[in-house]
């Protein structure tokens, strides 16, 4: 299929979404292979300790995007309420 035809269907906006779980997986997949290779326990503690930023950070961005998506859909009270579940997300992924 030609590219230009294939583009115009899929909305941007869950194309960027998309695209950020995607760079988010990779992000992932490439851990775990450093893992792999450096095959020492404190080293491996240390690479899974630095993906805890990556996944809350995606998650703000894509939310982020999500919502700038829907903002002429949603009204006020709606988009608080969002940001309250979001932030609710985010105490419950970071509190340890």
């Amino acid at each position: 299929m030609d590219e230009r035809r294939f583009l115009p269907l899929l909305n941007k906006i869950v194309l960027s979404m998309a695209m950020l779980r995607l760079l988010s997986g990779s992000i992932e997949i490439c851990a775990a292979l450093i893992m792999l290779r450096l095959n020492q326990i404190d080293k491996a503690l240390v690479v899974n300790s630095s993906l805890a930023l990556v996944g809350p950070i995606i998650l703000i961005a894509t939310t982020t995007i999500g919502l700038v998506g829907l903002s002429d859909k949603l009204s006020a009270s709606k988009f608080v309420w969002v940001a309250v579940g979001v932030i609710c997300l985010m105490i419950g992924i970071l509190k340890k």
